[in-house]
């Protein structure tokens, strides 16, 4: 079992993203992420699944999903270079003046942006990868008595290059 990750066009129209989400449901396939977004062309989505199965669960998904009309092209990415990325919004709460001078210093190292700034709180914007994602939070955790996280899913693009992830 390992994180698979698919990228499919469909068609831009109401109720493909129910009847997508739907057909994992359905067979009892669980979800690790879902982003879903129009592409240059607006009557065409692009949807980045990652789901986490065996190699026969695998290759039945994408069969599955090939056979639905709605869908355009289902694109394996597992073992493809890709530029990846996830948003998230780290809140950090009832901080002191130095808590938020060492927030601003693990924004820097992160290369985060601080999006916002309140009395005592500090809201950091990430577009990180996963895997540094779950260090940031991990630090923050480490490091902070109150924080609040907002994930995204993952979007990603074959890359042009050779670089991966």
């Amino acid at each position: 079992m390992k994180n698979r990750w698919i990228a499919l066009y469909v068609e831009n129209q109401v109720g493909v993203l129910a009847k997508v989400s739907g057909l994992f449901s359905g067979k009892s396939y669980n979800l690790q992420s879902l982003t879903v977004g129009t592409t240059e062309d607006e009557t065409v989505s692009r949807m980045t699944i990652c789901v986490t199965s065996d190699d026969i669960t695998f290759e039945q998904i994408k069969k599955q999903l090939n056979r639905m009309v709605e869908v355009i092209k289902v694109i394996d990415l597992t073992n493809v270079p890709v530029h990846m990325k996830e948003i998230l919004f780290a809140k950090v709460l009832h901080c002191t003046t130095a808590d938020k001078e060492e927030v601003f210093q693990i924004a820097q190292v992160f290369n985060v942006q601080v999006a916002d700034i309140g009395k005592d709180s500090v809201l950091l914007e990430c577009k990180l990868t996963e895997r540094r994602n779950n260090e940031l939070i991990a630090l923050l955790k480490s490091k902070f008595k109150t924080i609040e996280v907002v994930r995204g899913g993952a979007v990603a693009i074959e890359s042009i290059s050779t670089s991966c992830r």
